[in-house]
């Protein structure tokens, strides 16, 4: 039989070498995780923000594209619409209950005059009050 108890001199000990680049790579992916989740969670809350119906702002587009000419169909909806921006300042209050005591004469009635003057001037002085 043969004896395989040979002294080796010059074969050293296996050591054991610190390697810490799994953990970098993990570290490193987890960062990219949460960086592409948190721009993805950003990107949603764009869209979701920018398609959000403004109830204030479509009426105040409908207030300005009214034709005044068309009194009673008018009257109605600057009462309408007004409605939404009558209770931002008691001086909105105001002007609001003032304009319909004068668009009073133009509702409810089968056949109405055109505005006047003075009507137009209310009309446009609390399209021009109105901030969106």
């Amino acid at each position: 039989m043969q004896n395989f108890d040979i002294p080796l001199h010059d074969i050293k000990p296996l050591v054991e070498i610190e390697e810490y680049s799994l953990y970098y790579f993990a570290g490193f992916v987890t960062l990219a995780l949460f960086l592409v989740g948190g721009i993805l969670y950003l990107v949603y809350v764009w869209f979701k923000r920018k398609s959000v119906f403004n109830k204030r702002k479509e009426h105040f587009k409908l207030l300005n594209s009214l034709d005044l000419r068309d009194a009673k169909s008018a009257a109605y909806a600057i009462t309408a619409y007004g409605s939404t921006f009558a209770n931002d300042s008691p001086r909105h209050t105001q002007m609001y209950k003032n304009l319909t005591q004068r668009l009073e004469i133009y509702k409810y009635k089968k056949n109405v005059d055109a505005f006047d003057k003075e009507s137009i001037g209310y009309i446009e002085l609390y399209k021009g009050m109105i901030d969106v």
